[in-house]
């Protein structure tokens, strides 16, 4: 996924420079649309990325003195947006993992399982895994599957005879429609999915 780049771009990174409030207020209502969608795709979560959205922003009116100094602000954007949004997603698997762990204490049952102990050790999930796979469209699923083997995406380009824009195009849309579906069956596989793909968009 890519940002589109706002017309008046340099202006508003300018004056937000200066520490002109109303133009850092265009810059958010330029960029927040398309941020949230990227961000829901991957947290199908409305509360958590309007946190991050935020979160975001606010990182970039500290650092608003350097701001001019940045020559593709549309990427520099894209890529502080992704980190928090993997950071997110990592913290909401720790929080899990301390839960189990926690409960595990005061229970005193078994020691609880780590996320990817519980992944390998349910069936039920990687079924869930097998069938979204099998819905997807034909370049999708080889994009997918070959991800999922560990090729990077110029590899998967080379391999596919395809541009590696489209492996990321493809990649995307099947990560989108996978996650969608393994989350009404795991929340858990569904973040470590998501993250899995986030390191190498």
């Amino acid at each position: 996924m890519g940002l589109k780049p706002l017309n008046n771009e340099s202006y508003l990174l300018n004056r937000i420079a200066q520490d002109d409030e109303l133009a850092f207020e265009d810059l958010f209502m330029g960029y927040h649309h398309q941020l949230g969608e990227y961000i829901l795709m991957l947290t199908h979560s409305q509360e958590l990325t309007e946190d991050i959205v935020q979160e975001v922003f606010l990182k970039v009116w500290i650092n608003r003195e350097k701001l001019a100094e940045i020559s593709n602000f549309s990427s520099y954007l894209f890529i502080l947006t992704r980190n928090f949004t993997l950071n997110s997603l990592r913290k909401m698997l720790n929080h899990h993992k301390y839960q189990e762990y926690y409960k595990q204490q005061f229970d005193d049952t078994e020691p609880a399982e780590t996320p990817a102990d519980n992944l390998n050790s349910n069936p039920d999930i990687q079924v869930l895994v097998d069938q979204a796979i099998a819905r997807l469209p034909s370049q999708q699923q080889k994009v997918f599957l070959l991800r999922m083997q560990g090729l990077k995406n110029p590899e998967i380009a080379d391999k596919m005879q395809i541009s590696t824009d489209s492996v990321k195009k493809y990649q995307q849309w099947a990560l989108k429609s996978v996650s969608c579906y393994v989350k009404s069956g795991n929340i858990l596989y569904s973040l470590l999915l998501l993250m899995c793909y986030l390191e190498d968009l």
